[in-house]
């Protein structure tokens, strides 16, 4: 089949090999303009084979629908879009378009889908492909896999680790349902949806007054972006890779209960948790090295 790639990073280069390797056509790269001077690994994979490669900051312009129409494609496939991609574009290849999510939909749809599984606790976690419609992450689900989420997962380690290979090999059998005419179309069931917003500083605060589990998820399913913090001295202490440990009797939450080469253990409602990764702004760094930066030592009061 002659497919139209729409994506970007590292996820969408390697769905690129994918297709190529079962003999399918790529008819043209859409991915978002360079953010520096290094090309998107896409992007670079594209050109390498001289396949064209299309970017525009924003899909709704005439010049990217000509872009859609001008490849000819058979199927449309969005691999890692952080792009809004307007509803009549999906509809111009011939067997209309299908799109990756990373979790297992209806459930958590938005663009920080893997953020907010891991701040409410989740244990399993999983991807989809689905028909993409006009609404957000509402299509018919194609094709569904589940996976398990460790307990001191990040979204980082989440991703890349789990969701990441199982969600290229994921798309890659589901365009292969589509290519052999066995690909389903199976109505979300909308009395299990939800919906949440960009992960954003508004969602990263520390309370440090709640369980140490809460506090947990929270730096966790912020890590990488946009970082849990804490406030000490009028700056922003973000917190990362952390771990629920025992706290100490009597210990006001977010009291530093120690500073060491383990990193930097903050009391909680209950219990305690320790990050072994801290910035203030500068570069991540150990915890132990920021704290000490930062005159943080056992006793002192975050938050």
């Amino acid at each position: 089949m002659r497919i139209l790639l729409v994506g970007q990073a590292a996820f969408a280069e390697e769905v690129l090999r994918g297709l190529e390797a079962a003999g399918d056509v790529i008819a043209a790269v859409v991915c978002p303009p360079d953010a520096g001077a290094k090309p998107d690994p896409v992007k670079a994979a594209a050109l390498a084979r001289g396949v064209p490669v299309h970017q525009f900051r924003s899909l709704k312009a005439p010049e990217a629908r000509r872009a859609f129409e001008e490849a000819n494609a058979d199927l449309g496939l969005l691999a890692y879009v952080t792009q809004i991609v307007p509803a009549p574009l999906l509809a111009i290849p011939r067997l209309t378009s299908l799109c990756f999510h990373p979790s297992l939909l209806p459930r958590y749809r938005g663009g920080s889908a893997i953020n907010w599984q891991l701040i409410r606790g989740e244990t399993e976690s999983g991807v989809t492909v689905f028909w993409p419609d006009a609404g957000i992450d509402t299509g018919p689900i194609l094709l569904q896999r589940a996976a398990p989420v460790g307990p001191d997962d990040t979204a980082g380690t989440l991703y890349y680790k789990t969701l990441f290979p199982l969600g290229v090999q994921t798309v890659l059998d589901a365009v292969a349902l589509v290519r052999e005419g066995r690909a389903p179309r199976v109505p979300q069931d909308e009395s299990l949806a939800t919906y949440d917003p960009l992960c954003r500083d508004e969602h990263a605060a520390i309370d440090w007054s709640r369980p140490a589990a809460a506090v947990h998820d929270l730096i966790r399913g912020c890590d990488p972006q946009p970082g849990a913090y804490t406030a000490w001295r009028g700056t922003r202490l973000r917190l990362y890779e952390p771990r629920r440990v025992g706290g100490r009797p009597g210990a006001a939450p977010g009291t530093v209960l120690s500073v060491d080469a383990d990193g930097i253990t903050v009391a909680a409602g209950d219990g305690a948790v320790r990050a072994t990764r801290a910035r203030d702004g500068g570069a991540k760094a150990a915890a132990v090295d920021v704290a000490r930066a930062l005159d943080i030592s056992a006793g002192a009061v975050l938050g």
